[in-house]
């Protein structure tokens, strides 16, 4: 925010950032400082990558253009908006490419939720590695910068569970000049007035959360933790030098070595704290990439400054009538935050945003809504979810900066809640009531994200928000039942999730309200064995749930979870040769279904093989026609003979019935829970 301006600022502010060369002239451009390539639809919305990045560098003073989901096949779609000025800016969209296209079955989705209409096939696979092959084919000088979801949590050598292999770092082989993880906007204007200054990104190692190649040369006043061996116990932390790297495991080792695997997603993973952590180097043949410490969060007067910028709100003009499921998901919704701090070995959130929260202000937050009130005509007084990436985890922190500045635990809320964690949740609270006596807004609502381990800890919060914010149901993720695939997820215990209901109801009844919590579930988690999923089915059953779907588990890039899927090892303790804990994983097709199978116990379509199973397991007591088994012993005519998952129909029944939607990303479709 302190930088002088760029000197294209007079040029003022676009109603849209432009799309093709007749918005330009009507701008009065005669070129684009920057132009930014993404796979997604352009939103003007601060719940999309693209718009946050793109209003943000044109508050610097620099004119952006979009080219939105271009035709990969030639480089000519990438010159409709000319040649820029200073560098291209790559993104995959709001979510991974591959996650995005594919089910964790890898079965090619049909839909895709960020183009209109919901077509699918509109982005190519890896599309950061091939929107910057076009770039660079169409233009070979201009620097390419990468970033968003796909680039962050690929910039190391990587599982990549759609080829089954490990996969160099994004960076090598987009062949991009740096890369920029997290939430990169104060990376992004450093590195585009530098550029503008003519400097070269290349160089720009003194930057924080970005990814660069690195010649062994260049290396010479530092020194390095050598972190690349799982068989070296001796202590590695007692270093002088304040020029201080560390090493993990070369690419070619960790791609031939499961248990070298973990150990780099082990290190890479301690290395997070933006306050303690190191530059992380590994080498790629005979360069390395150099990874510095993750960024700084965002103060929140900068939060309130990156949100205030003047959005559209809603997608760009060129798109007319056509409907855009993402938007039509989030646009009634206010971003609170970012970050989490709960760490759960699945989830990409803490990767990409940090564990460190970031808060907006009342104001900035107030203020929206009311945009949202004045600007939008089809607003009609509903405010369809006020969160982020979690629901509760608003201004929420360490309650004492030092401790927060030295800590290197992996989660604030596992195995227990750190004593030094302030979980008061009355700053939400007032926000909520300030929220609901704006003029024109009948209701808020708070629809799922919610960490129910916190929200026991402010019973005040618990009847605010069931009182005022929950209409007909919540969700919320205990994710498993069974405390050893919930230990691999570092996820609490199911005696959390039996107190809140218990808080829960108890509200509902005061209130003179009937609501339910509709409980999130994952299959085929690392950890995760036939047992642990046949005792969720049965507390399904206990009590009264029927998932229409599921998801099994999706090893994404970077994750905890993807390192024991792949290694068999547990990252989140010391990874040794001999001694280090083995984590069973499910990895085959069939048993990957028999475990979503379990969480469709009710399906006839899955009954054979949930029998078949049983039977193996020595269960065979549960399968009969009695309330206490599982699976009857008899099939419905024209029933079980579809491999085992079974079809989203069914008889009418009187149990609850909910949907399952989670995958090993976080919740699919939902920029505000996962953003890009």
């Amino acid at each position: 925010m302190s930088y002088r301006k760029y000197w294209a600022h007079r040029f003022g502010t676009a109603p849209f950032l432009p799309m093709s060369r007749e918005e330009m002239d009507l701008l009065g451009w005669d070129s684009c400082d920057i132009i930014l390539v993404t796979g997604d639809a352009y939103i003007d919305h601060p719940s999309f990558g693209m718009a946050v990045i793109g209003r943000t560098l044109e508050a610097q003073g620099f004119r952006v253009g979009i080219i939105a989901q271009p035709d990969w096949q030639g480089p000519d779609p990438f010159k409709v908006l000319g040649k820029p000025n200073l560098f291209f800016g790559v993104t995959a969209g709001n979510m991974d490419s591959l996650v995005n296209r594919y089910t964790a079955d890898r079965r090619i989705r049909s839909n895709d939720s960020y183009t209109p209409n919901d077509e699918g096939g509109k982005r190519p696979d890896r599309a950061v590695i091939v929107y910057s092959q076009r770039v660079r084919e169409a233009y070979k000088k201009v620097p390419i910068v990468i970033g968003g979801i796909e680039a962050s949590l690929r910039r190391i050598a990587h599982f990549d569970y759609w080829s089954d292999k490990v996969r160099r770092s994004v960076l090598v082989d987009s062949k991009a000049d740096i890369l920029l993880y997290g939430n990169a906007e104060r990376a992004l204007i450093e590195v585009a007035h530098r550029i503008a200054k003519g400097d070269d990104p290349k160089t720009m190692f003194d930057v924080r959360g970005c990814a660069l190649m690195r010649d062994a040369s260049m290396m010479a006043d530092w020194q390095e933790i050598d972190m690349t061996s799982i068989d070296d116990t001796a202590p590695r932390d007692k270093h002088e030098n304040e020029k201080i790297v560390v090493r993990i495991p070369s690419f070619e080792t960790v791609r031939d070595d499961q248990e070298v695997y973990a150990q780099a997603s082990r290190v890479l993973h301690v290395e997070s704290n933006p306050n303690n952590a190191r530059p992380i180097v590994q080498a790629h043949g005979e360069r390395d990439v150099w990874i510095t410490p993750p960024p700084l969060p965002l103060s929140t007067k900068e939060m309130d400054w990156v949100f205030g910028q003047p959005y559209a709100r809603s997608p760009h003009p060129v798109y007319g009538d056509a409907r855009i499921p993402a938007w039509e998901m989030i646009k009634f919704s206010v971003n609170i935050m970012r970050g989490c701090f709960g760490g759960c070995s699945f989830c990409s959130i803490t990767e990409h945003e940090g564990r460190i929260v970031q808060n907006r202000s009342h104001e900035s937050i107030l203020q929206e809504i009311e945009d949202m009130r004045d600007k939008m005509p089809d607003f009609k007084g509903q405010v369809s979810d006020l969160g982020g990436p979690t629901a509760n985890m608003y201004r929420l922190a360490c309650k004492d900066d030092e401790i927060q500045a030295s800590c290197r635990r992996l989660s604030c809320v596992y195995p227990s809640i750190c004593k030094n964690l302030n979980t008061n949740h009355d700053s939400l609270t007032e926000l909520y009531r300030k929220a609901r006596d704006l003029r024109g807004v009948k209701k808020i609502s708070i629809q799922s994200g919610l960490r129910y381990d916190l929200a026991v800890k402010s019973p005040s919060y618990v009847k605010e928000l069931v009182t005022h914010h929950v209409g007909g149901y919540l969700k919320i993720a205990p994710e498993h039942t069974e405390d050893a695939p919930l230990s691999k997820m570092m996820k609490p215990g199911i005696g959390s999730y039996d107190k809140f209901k218990q808080m829960f109801d108890m509200a509902a009844k005061k209130a003179g309200k009937e609501l339910y919590l509709i409980p999130y579930f994952i299959a085929a988690h690392p950890g995760c064995s036939d047992e642990d999923m046949m005792h969720l089915a049965l507390w399904l059953k206990r009590n009264g749930y029927r998932a229409d779907q599921v998801q099994a588990f999706t090893p994404t890039p970077m994750s905890l979870s993807t390192a024991m899927y792949y290694s068999e090892r547990n990252p989140m303790k010391p990874v040794r040769r001999e001694g280090g804990e083995r984590v069973y994983t499910a990895k085959g097709l069939k048993q990957r279904r028999l475990h979503k199978a379990f969480l469709r116990y009710h399906d006839a379509e899955n009954w054979p093989l949930l029998r078949e199973a049983l039977k193996n397991m020595g269960r065979a007591d549960l399968i009969g026609n009695g309330k206490k088994h599982l699976v009857p012993s008899w099939q419905p005519k024209g029933t079980g003979n579809k491999g085992g998952e079974g079809v989203r129909t069914g008889r009418k029944h009187k149990t609850q019935k909910f949907v399952t939607t989670h995958s090993g990303k976080g919740r699919r479709n939902s920029p505000l829970r996962s953003k890009g």
